[in-house]
């Protein structure tokens, strides 16, 4: 943790990986991971395609620029990085949205999605602000 606040300790069990430092650490990271999990679980019987994996693409996107930006080497570095996730989030929360309105996804099970990606961009928020103070 880098003094932002926004890491937690990470359990060792099914599922996780036994490391102790890094982007494994961030609760962002985590929380991103999980999202994408759901989504694809969310999206495994929509019949478009290309909405499926387009929606897929955006729910690892985040995940995956949460951790190439912790992995650099300055907070500036990080915090491009975390913008790019966060626009990611943007991307799948509009992509649920259609999904929704053209009733290509339910909207119980969406929602859920849609409250868990707009927690995940107030928490990747905090992390942006932090880690731009920092590189200052």
């Amino acid at each position: 943790m880098r003094g932002n606040g926004l890491a937690l300790p990470l359990a060792r069990g099914k599922g996780q990986w036994a490391m102790g430092t890094g982007f494994h650490d961030l609760q962002v990271w985590q929380e991103a991971k999980a999202l994408a999990v759901d989504v694809y679980h969310a999206t495994a019987t929509l019949r478009d395609l290309a909405l499926r994996d387009q929606i897929r693409r955006a729910a690892v996107s985040i995940a995956s620029n949460i951790a190439e930006g912790d992995e650099r080497s300055s907070d500036k570095d990080s915090v491009r990085f975390f913008y790019i996730a966060k626009g990611s989030i943007a991307e799948l929360r509009t992509q649920l949205e259609i999904a929704i309105e053209v009733e290509l996804l339910p909207r119980d099970k969406s929602e859920v999605l849609l409250s868990s990606a707009a927690s995940l961009a107030r928490r990747l928020g905090a992390l942006i602000k932090t880690r731009s103070d920092h590189s200052i």
